[in-house]
Order: C-alpha cells, then structure tokens, then sequence
C-alpha cells in the first residue's frame, strides 16, 4: 500500500465516490490507518461528510466499528450520530457499541494548543 493509495481513498470516501473505494478496498488499502498528515479515518470521514453508502461499505469491509478518528476526535457512532445518519448509527449499536453517549475527545490540535499557551 502506498501513502497515495491510503489518501485517494479518503478523498474518495469523503466525496461519496463509491467506485474509487472499492477500488482502493480490492486493492488492499488500510481502512483503519489513520494517515499522519489527516488523523482521521476513513469511516469517520466519510460520516462526517454525510456519504451513508460509504460508510456502510467500509464497515462491510472491514473498518473499525470503534475506531476513534483523533483530528475530529470522534468515534464513528459519534460521528453518525452528528451527521444524523440514523442507518449507520443503528448497524453500529446492532454491532454492540455502547449507546450511552460518550463525550467527545478534543482535537488533538486543541489539546497541543493548550498546552503550548500553559
């Protein structure tokens, strides 16, 4: 897998381009890598961005249901639940997540920032 690869994958996820991810999916790519340069996965992009199909897709492949995503600081059923993307957030409660609503962490930028002003 090339870095490439990873990136064109999230564009595509984020942008609802169903094809492409399949493509990169085939193809072998991380779902749960978490590029250094995004800190975001491609699950809890794509449900931030609205894109059901992918989502739904990626998790029939293999992304991590509980996979924290550290730029948004969300876990996907988070991220549904923020996008109302009632499909998405009822498959992960039916995968055993816990339904009790978890804060979400600070970005991680905001946390660096605080520390950086302390």
């Amino acid at each position: 897998m090339s870095a490439g690869d990873w990136k064109e994958l999230f564009t595509a996820a984020c942008a609802g381009n169903l094809p492409l991810v399949r493509y990169h999916v085939r193809s072998g790519v991380d779902l749960n890598h978490a590029h250094p340069e995004f800190l975001s996965t491609p699950l809890v992009a794509s449900l931030l961005e609205g894109q059901e199909a992918v989502a739904h897709y990626l998790l029939d492949h293999g992304a991590r249901p509980d996979l924290r995503s550290e730029l948004e600081g969300l876990t996907p059923l988070q991220a549904a639940r923020q996008a109302g993307l009632g499909s998405v957030e009822q498959r992960l409660l039916a995968l055993g997540l816990d339904a009790s609503p978890e804060p979400a962490r600070e970005p991680w930028w905001t946390r660096w920032f605080d520390r950086l002003i302390a």
